[in-house]
């Protein structure tokens, strides 16, 4: 079956598209198989990729991390999901409290990603401080603009965390295989980075996240295959979610999006042949993770399609939904 499944990924690395991939399925059940092809390093010097390797997870961190978090606090009753972000963040643009719409958007809001809020903004261009960056995330003035899939919106629900916890995000307990940075074991290089003048390995690629000190809400995780597997298969047998979290992360809650998640839609990166009751998300770093609950099977799709630069066409927009559809198709079959 694992052989059947990874064949597109196995073709991207034999073609030279990407320097390695690794692909892992996890059933219900307990039954897991995972399979690497490629190298984990091409510069500066070769490295073969194997399953013992660690990927920097990159936004795959918002729901194996960020997301769980929040769930929990609001299950132990530490916040309301639908009361503002001020509960936990008082001085959220402090100099504008009657007026700043900040101060009104809510942990749900952030969770679903439908909010005012940017994309993405290069903050770790304003400083090199992860204390005063954060504090120039909470009292900016964002500009503002329609609902977009928002990183600002998973380091605001970090500061939070921060804040309710009074610890940074890497003491909150993970399963094994699963880390904010650096890991302890061999990790897959990502790019070479003009800012910071080196091929990254073992410190987090996005640049945001490592100006805040290498976890935030947004990025930051680093995972193995086995790792991130035994995460999925939590949340497929229901021993690592309690039944709210796992009725919150497969409910549409804003168009396709869950808490956190993306669920099934046509052209959606985990392919066509998924059930409907399929949630999924990626990671820039060329990662991605993908649970079928109809089903009961998930599988992660890891690769490192930026080393050496993300400046080229990976393919990677074409190869998670056809690894998607071939996964179920080696299942079904």
């Amino acid at each position: 079956m694992i052989d059947q499944a990874f064949a597109p990924a196995a073709a991207a690395v034999a073609d030279g598209h990407i320097p390695g991939a690794t692909l892992g399925i996890v059933a219900a059940d307990g039954r897991r198989w995972a399979t690497t092809a490629g190298m984990a390093a091409l510069v500066p010097e070769p490295e073969p990729l194997t399953e013992e390797h660690w990927f920097d997870l990159a936004s795959v961190s918002k729901v194996i991390a960020t997301t769980m978090m929040i769930l929990r606090l609001a299950e132990e009753g530490r916040i309301d999901l639908d009361g503002p972000l001020t509960d936990a963040i008082p001085d959220l643009r402090q100099y504008d409290i009657a007026g700043a719409a900040e101060r009104r958007l809510t942990f749900r809001d952030c969770l679903t990603h439908r909010t005012f809020l940017p994309a993405v903004e290069p903050i770790y261009t304003y400083g090199d401080d992860p204390a005063r960056l954060r504090a120039f995330v909470l009292q900016r003035e964002w500009k503002r603009g329609p609902p977009v899939y928002s990183d600002i919106n998973y380091i605001l629900l970090g500061i939070a965390i921060e804040r309710i916890t009074g610890a940074p995000l890497s003491d909150w307990p993970l399963g094994p295989g699963l880390r904010f940075g650096p890991p302890p074991g061999p990790a897959v290089a990502t790019e070479h980075c003009q800012w910071r003048g080196r091929v990254l390995k073992g410190e987090v690629h996005d640049e945001n996240a490592f100006a805040l000190g290498g976890a935030a809400g947004h990025a930051g995780l680093f995972g193995t295959v086995a790792g991130v597997l035994e995460f999925a298969h939590g949340l497929l047998d229901g021993s690592g979610a309690s039944a709210a979290t796992l009725e919150a992360i497969r409910t549409r809650a804003n168009g396709d999006r869950t808490a956190g998640w993306e669920r099934r839609f046509p052209g959606w990166s985990g392919g066509d042949a998924c059930s409907d009751a399929t949630i999924g998300h990626t990671g820039f770093t060329g990662t991605g993770l993908w649970v079928d609950f109809e089903r009961g099977l998930a599988w992660t799709l890891l690769t490192n399609r930026v080393h050496p630069t993300r400046h080229r066409d990976s393919g990677i927009f074409t190869l998670r939904p056809a690894t998607g559809d071939a996964v179920i198709a080696a299942w079904d079959g």
